[in-house]
């Protein structure tokens, strides 16, 4: 690979070319400033997951309290999606490298958590620090180090930096420099990754639905797959990771043949914060 100098990501980059672009990157100047230490605005009890089963419902229902309480802190403000009705942000542009993270997670097998905060990453850096205009390469080189962050939190195996370009990917970027992007949006993001998602409160809600358990396991898979298949949609973006979570468990309720027919008035019952309005915006 050539070598050759990369300005800070946040700087001009005008005067970079393609060619070097496609080689490798010297990216001393990507970071500058100490870096914090490592902090989140959740008790170190909670997590990402909800709890097991075989926990009181009291202390689930706590959990998920904390996560409504706390799930503003791990979205993008309202601001970012109105840059995208502006159009001063490409929302094709955005849709383009979630297709290529979507990819690559379904390459690996990855499961769908980390495709979500893969695009959470993304989305949550775009909001603090916009990337300068070159040719897509520093969304492609973001991507890249959101996915490789994602992974590296929620998979127990995780390939090599230059195994994670594939799938179609434009530029080719060496190791040190995706690690220097992945300290930037660590950075920029206060370290703060153990984001709430839809994904964190469907299980709970499921169950809530569904309290014998028996259509639970096609209701959580099936919800899923509407959230993931919907995270390209910048709009998606203005809606709380609850009211998501609820609006795609009765989807996926409502696809059951013979069941009983669900509605938002339903899910306003399943825990405190939940609205049917919220709810209905995204059903």
């Amino acid at each position: 690979m050539i070598e050759e100098q990369l300005p800070a990501i946040l700087m001009p980059l005008s005067s970079t070319s393609d060619c070097e672009l496609l080689c490798g990157e010297d990216s001393s100047e990507v970071l500058t400033g100490d870096l914090p230490e490592c902090s989140s605005d959740l008790d170190s009890s909670s997590s990402s997951q909800l709890p097991s089963s075989s926990l009181f419902a009291e202390e689930e229902e706590e959990s998920i309290a904390v996560f409504i309480e706390h799930e503003f802190k791990f979205v993008p403000g309202f601001d970012y999606v109105s840059r995208f009705q502006s159009r001063s942000l490409e929302s094709s542009t955005r849709e383009e490298a979630i297709a290529w993270i979507l990819k690559v997670h379904e390459y690996y097998g990855f499961q769908p958590l980390t495709a979500y905060l893969s695009v959470n990453y993304m989305d949550r850096f775009l909001d603090s620090r916009p990337l300068p205009e070159s040719n897509g390469w520093p969304l492609q080189l973001l991507s890249v180090a959101c996915l490789s962050l994602a992974a590296k939190m929620e998979e127990p195996l995780v390939p090599s930096l230059l195994d994670f370009q594939i799938e179609g990917a434009k530029y080719i970027f060496q190791p040190r420099t995706i690690l220097r992007m992945e300290l930037l949006v660590l950075t920029i993001l206060d370290w703060r990754l153990r984001s709430i998602t839809p994904l964190s409160f469907l299980s709970f809600f499921a169950c809530k639905l569904d309290s014998t358990g028996t259509f639970t396991h096609f209701i959580i898979s099936r919800a899923t797959e509407i959230i993931l298949s919907n995270i390209q949609d910048a709009s998606f973006l203005t809606y709380r990771p609850s009211c998501i979570a609820a609006a795609a468990i009765l989807s996926a309720a409502n696809e059951i043949p013979n069941w009983s027919f669900v509605n938002p008035e339903h899910a306003e019952s399943w825990c405190e914060g939940l609205s049917k309005v919220s709810i209905l915006y995204v059903y």
